[in-house]
């Protein structure tokens, strides 16, 4: 590790989260899903222009692309990429993002105050807090997500990019940096050109807290289901109705509840009702199928339409169907064949004094995509927690550390 200063990341990452770039699952068909996502994309193309950076591009689907030329004698190693993604989820408001660092002495983690109650988060619902007294964090007012994924990722790799332009004597092969939009709805790096891109191998910044390196992520699939009624009137509904809703109701108890996210953990997968809405005439559910084992995928989504059809069964005709879409794969099918990318995240961690934990991704990221389509990408931990809600944080320290991995780890294939 270099004796370099501390990075900026911390006020790049206060700058960024400030910027609303909210996803849109309803606009999932355009890419980005959002306009506002390029408020970012070309602030960061700017300041990568600005720090050097040569081939600073902004696609009209606000995928940000650089190239950073490699250190003295590593000109003819393979590039590496490094990836983050600019969206955040819609699931929180993102908009009007208030960060502020707060001293943490210990008891509730508490972001702000809502409607007179305190917003937070205790030890006991988050254990990693009895290990962060007196650490400085970043937290919201306690209205918003704070945004941390993925622009604490995104902040990480802009201050890495400053530092090694501040400092020309740090080893690493020639960079190329790509900020993607709508990771959080599935899309990610669906659109970006792999050849022009032109590294071997990437990875993702966009994990949890500080040391978890991921290369197994779910198998992935959404599935829509749509309920038929027959509406009339309940006076004269005896043996005519048929309610959408009690439908979709009867549907979703044919589910085991033990399938659902709030009772899995590790490798276990779930079922996962995202949103319903129903009338009498007509219901729609949305859920998300995630499992790491293809096989136990596959009898997740198989089971889903025998429910279907045990419901068509009981009603002697068809009003229910799903609909299947497969959003990713495990990419541990892919990375798994590249074993040194484990080692060199392994090690660059362990430089940084960070002892690495390899975990299976319960999620996915655009690392997933890229390997399958040819560029095998591991994911990075970001430092953040309690992601997609109102008591999102992350420590100032696991920021600067993780600008000091990413060094660490560049020097590595230099």
């Amino acid at each position: 590790m270099s004796d370099t200063a501390p990075s900026d990341v911390l006020e790049r990452f206060m700058r960024y989260v400030r910027i609303d770039t909210t996803s849109s699952d309803e606009h999932c068909d355009r890419v980005p899903s959002t306009e506002r996502q390029f408020d970012l994309a070309r602030l960061l193309a700017q300041e990568l222009e600005e720090l050097g950076a040569h081939d600073v591009q902004v696609s009209e689907h606000a995928y940000v692309t650089a190239r950073i030329a490699a250190s003295e004698g590593a000109e003819d190693r393979p590039a590496l990429g490094l990836i983050a993604h600019l969206d955040t989820t819609e699931v929180v408001s993102g908009t009007n993002v208030n960060p502020r660092v707060v001293r943490y002495e210990g008891g509730p983690l508490v972001a702000g105050e809502v409607g007179g109650a305190p917003v937070q988060i205790t030890p006991e619902k988050l254990p990693a807090l009895d290990d962060l007294v007196g650490e400085d964090l970043v937290v919201t007012d306690g209205t918003t997500l704070l945004g941390a994924d993925d622009k604490a990722g995104v902040a990480e790799i802009m201050a890495l990019v400053a530092r090694l332009a501040a400092h020309p004597e740090l080893s690493h092969p020639a960079l190329s940096i790509c900020f993607c939009p709508d990771e959080e709805i599935g899309h990610g790096a669906e659109l970006l050109d792999i050849d022009a891109f032109g590294c071997t191998y990437a990875y993702t910044v966009d994990g949890g807290p500080i040391g978890e390196l991921e290369w197994e992520c779910f198998n992935a699939a959404e599935a829509t289901v749509r309920f038929r009624g027959y509406s009339i009137h309940p006076g004269d509904a005896k043996d005519k109705m048929v309610n959408a809703g009690n439908l979709f109701a009867a549907f979703h108890t044919l589910l085991p509840a033990h399938m659902r996210p709030e009772h899995t953990e590790g490798y276990e997968g779930f079922i996962h009702l995202e949103g319903v809405s129903a009338t009498c005439e007509h219901a729609t559910a949305r859920y998300i199928v995630r499992d790491h084992s293809a096989a136990k995928f596959d009898e997740k989504l198989a089971l889903m339409e025998r429910a279907a059809a045990f419901v068509n069964a009981e009603l002697g005709e068809e009003r229910v169907t799903v609909e299947i879409k497969q959003q990713y794969r495990n990419m541990a099918e892919i990375v798994a064949d590249y074993p040194e990318l484990i080692d060199a995240a392994k090690e660059a961690f362990s430089a940084a004094g960070v002892e690495p934990h390899v975990l299976p991704i319960r999620g996915g990221t655009d690392g997933a995509q890229l390997s399958f389509r040819g560029l095998p990408c591991p994911n990075l931990s970001t430092g953040g927690y309690c992601c997609h809600g109102v008591n999102e944080f992350v420590p100032v320290r696991s920021l600067e550390t993780m600008v000091n991995v990413l060094e660490a780890l560049v020097a590595r294939f230099a």
